[in-house]
């Protein structure tokens, strides 16, 4: 049995898999910083409300983002502890500056041999504007700082003069120009958006490499307002080409930072080469509540070995795996009267026994009740696996329908985009498939 202290320095994120953890029969505390996510994961998992008095108590120390507040600052808790000897999962100052700083992040990719796409970082509204009018093209917008986890505000341009990015840049001038200390222009590339995923354990990769595709709107098809994640469709496969050509090629700068843990690179990927779009130094929500579904062996024993050097003995689900969040209103908007009327404190309803594929996100128990927690409005992930996307699919939205929550909605399409295309081009491509 080993102890392990789960840190949310902000908001609850990492519930799932310290729940996951404890359900192994590992001894689990976990701190949420947040006051109004603190509820979260009550009834399903042990919790502390001082991390740093269970420090010395902890066999391994798991962060779960890289936000302390509205500061970026686990990085510097994790160096810190290991400083002490500790063994932790978490990044380090300039691992956290990766996802903080695009332009940082595009620099380290560069120096390593990465091809990058063209991008420009403006910390003023009109010189942005500028470039665009000088330069048209289509462009996409990424919000700097703070003000980037509003993920509605990263805009894709479609006109192939960048107009409607000139539009879009002029709107956040009024509307945002006060809080967004800069944005990021980086010019768009057509292809299969992928992300490569690696587990680094402070000195190199493991063997496996999640390969996982995002699906960020709200509504089916792609359309509506971005959000962090809708679901995700997801692989394993081993070190291929996709992997050598943007995560390996960082292995020596990681291992030098001494970095473990999950670190995602988005990419997109065309016939002409592998164009990386910005990292994720960190667990990504809900990809690690599917990695857990899709790790077949002990996820605790994966962690711990991870957090102390080791090269875990993993066995993963050789198929395809799906997750699907189901979401209540407001979301992915604040409205607290909207929330307070629909969605706080809802009851979770199962219409079987099984809890197979069922993923804690904002969500409490009560009394042997399940019932929705905090005020995000995104109570469960569900999950599905099978040896094909299809196959996934069935399973996860079969469970899907086995759950009552008044005004619940998700989307219905996750996975498709593999089985209308996208699996075929990677593959006529000569990038990968599962195992590969």
């Amino acid at each position: 049995m080993v102890r392990f202290l789960f840190v949310s320095a902000d908001a609850a994120l990492i519930t799932d898999l310290a729940w996951q953890v404890h359900r192994e029969g590992h001894d689990v505390k976990y701190y949420i910083e947040a006051e109004s996510d603190r509820e979260i994961g009550d009834g399903f998992v042990p919790k502390t409300d001082d991390w740093e008095a269970e420090v010395e108590w902890a066999d391994v120390v798991v962060f779960d983002d890289v936000w302390v507040g509205s500061d970026v600052g686990t990085g510097a808790l994790a160096r810190e502890l290991r400083e002490r000897g500790k063994a932790v999962v978490g990044g380090t100052p300039n691992t956290d500056r990766l996802e903080e700083d695009r332009g940082y992040a595009m620099e380290i990719l560069e120096e390593h041999g990465v091809n990058t796409i063209e991008h420009h970082v403006f910390e003023d509204f009109d010189a942005g504007i500028q470039h665009v009018q000088e330069n048209p093209a289509p462009y996409v917008i990424k919000p700097l700082g703070e003000v980037q986890n509003v993920k509605r505000l990263l805009y894709v341009g479609n006109e192939d003069d960048g107009s409607d990015v000139v539009e879009v840049l002029r709107a956040y001038k009024k509307a945002w120009g006060h809080r967004m200390k800069g944005f990021q222009l980086q010019r768009k590339v057509e292809g299969v958006e992928i992300a490569i995923c690696g587990f680094f354990n402070g000195n190199e990769f493991i063997d496996q490499v999640n390969f996982n595709f995002e699906h960020k709107k709200l509504f089916p098809g792609n359309i509506g307002p971005s959000t962090g994640e809708m679901g995700t469709s997801m692989f394993w496969a081993g070190q291929n080409k996709l992997f050598k050509e943007t995560l390996g090629k960082i292995e020596d700068w990681l291992a030098n930072e001494g970095y473990v843990g999950s670190i995602d690179i988005n990419c997109i990927v065309n016939e002409n080469g592998i164009y990386p779009l910005e990292f994720t130094p960190r667990f990504g929500y809900p990809t690690i509540a599917l990695q857990e579904e899709s790790i077949e062996s002990s996820t605790g024993a994966f962690f711990y070995e991870l957090a102390h050097g080791n090269e875990p003995d993993v066995e993963v689900h050789n198929g395809f795996q799906i997750a699907v969040r189901v979401v209540l209103p407001p979301f992915p908007f604040d409205d607290e009267k909207t929330y307070d009327e629909n969605s706080r404190n809802a009851a979770v309803v199962f219409e079987t026994e099984s809890r197979e594929g069922i993923h804690l996100e904002d969500a409490k128990k009560i009394d042997g009740q399940w019932r929705v927690a905090g005020d995000n409005g995104m109570p469960l992930v569900v999950t599905g696996k099978g040896e094909t996307m299809q196959a996934a699919r069935e399973q996860a939205y079969g469970r899907i329908n086995d759950i009552v929550i008044p005004n619940m909605y998700y989307r219905d399409d996750v996975g498709e985009r593999w089985i209308d295309g996208d699996g075929d081009r990677l593959l006529a491509w000569g990038y990968l498939g599962p195992q590969q």
